[in-house]
């Protein structure tokens, strides 16, 4: 890994992928390639720390390690052993195997598992009788995934999910994912120059994933990654992507960010929140209802992720909000209106087809993003 190309693979959460292509490009990485829940592109171990530091929308960062065709558990097992281990993997390494399988010929994912785990610790061990590791150093997590009859083994640099940015201390129902919050941010087209609203913010999730965009916050700048323990990843390289991450931050930015919700408890867990995240100067939080929305000056955007009947909000409650955000959009003909939202009646209670709808998911619940474009404000006069 260290010293060379690596084929660096980002998974994203479906109907997000063209987004985290998007951001590669803005970190300086060209040639990424668009997948099904992935892009792939050839990178050194510097790429590895800035993707999990800087990317916003993803969903984890892995390594590529070899790829080969797979009919039967002795081409597993003969597949996986080929891996250089001993080089990638020294010490006594703690090693997990995950395996998912979608068209293969190998079904059995414990099969699978413990298959692949036997090939590594042959390998590591030199293939003598009853082989062990001790199995007392670095944790890895090798990643096997299984696709008609080609194998993929990857290892994840993360760890826990690059959602876990580590700010949300109260989460409240039915959270929003923070990289789909940031997604949903992106996707407006929102920047900030025009106001931002989030009149349904629960426990802040979206505003706070708006502040930190404004500021130019790398959203893994607090946490760690698994690989940080990698002998084959020096801490230096680390230190350097933290280092051009926090060169990037704006702390004299004043974006206009407010959010809102009836809910005098999650406005106070928002306001903890965004003050773990550290943007707590950058918006602000009230106890509102939607129908007292105000529009604060022109252009803005307005985010939400409103109730979708399936956790909470009855149904009878949901169809009147839905008609309450219709009624609250026409009042402000300059904004642009974003939603999530898994009710298939939702443009037909809103009162209006979406300019664009985009088809994602919140956790295992497929929804639309519907997209209500108003106008851009005008460009400055030169």
């Amino acid at each position: 890994m260290s010293g060379v190309r690596n084929t660096i693979v980002v998974a994203a959460s479906f109907g997000l992928e063209a987004v985290v292509r998007t951001e590669l490009e803005s970190l300086g990485i060209s040639g990424a390639r668009a997948e099904d829940r992935r892009v792939t592109f050839d990178g050194s171990v510097l790429d590895i720390a800035r993707c999990n530091i800087c990317l916003r929308t993803a969903d984890r960062v892995l390594v590529r390690l070899a790829e080969f065709a797979v009919g039967d558990f002795e081409a597993l097992y003969e597949g996986v052993r080929a891996v250089p281990w001993k080089d990638l993997l020294p010490g006594s390494p703690a090693v997990t195997v995950n395996a998912r399988s979608v068209g293969s010929r190998l079904t059995a994912i414990p099969s699978v598992q413990s298959v692949a785990k036997k090939a590594i610790v042959d390998a590591l061990s030199g293939g003598r009788a009853s082989a062990r590791i001790r199995e007392s150093g670095t944790a890895y997590d090798v990643e096997l995934s299984l696709r008609n009859d080609a194998a993929s083994v990857l290892l994840d640099t993360t760890g826990p999910g690059l959602h876990k940015r580590g700010y949300r201390r109260d989460a409240g129902e039915a959270p929003l994912r923070e990289n789909l919050a940031a997604a949903l941010v992106l996707l407006s087209r929102w920047d900030e120059s025009r106001p931002f609203a989030d009149p349904l913010c629960g426990s802040g999730t979206i505003a706070i994933e708006a502040a930190l965009l404004a500021a130019r916050i790398a959203p893994g700048i607090g946490r760690s990654f698994a690989a940080e323990q990698w002998p084959l990843m020096p801490p230096e390289v680390w230190r350097d992507a933290r280092e051009r991450a926090r060169a990037e931050e704006r702390r004299d930015v004043r974006p206009r960010i407010r959010g809102a919700d009836r809910d005098g408890r999650v406005i106070e867990a928002a306001g903890r929140n965004a003050k773990a995240a550290g943007v707590s100067g950058l918006l602000h939080f009230d106890v509102a209802a939607l129908e007292a929305f105000r529009a604060d000056g022109e252009y803005g955007c307005l985010v939400c992720n409103p109730p979708y009947g399936e956790r909470i909000g009855s149904p009878k409650e949901v169809r009147e909000l839905y008609q309450s955000m219709g009624r609250l959009f026409q009042k402000l003909p300059s904004w642009s209106l974003f939603a999530l939202s898994a009710h298939e009646d939702f443009q037909k209670l809103f009162g209006a087809r979406a300019s664009r709808n985009r088809k994602l998911y919140n956790g295992n619940i497929r929804c639309w993003f519907y997209q209500y474009f108003g106008p851009l404000p005008p460009r400055p006069q030169q």
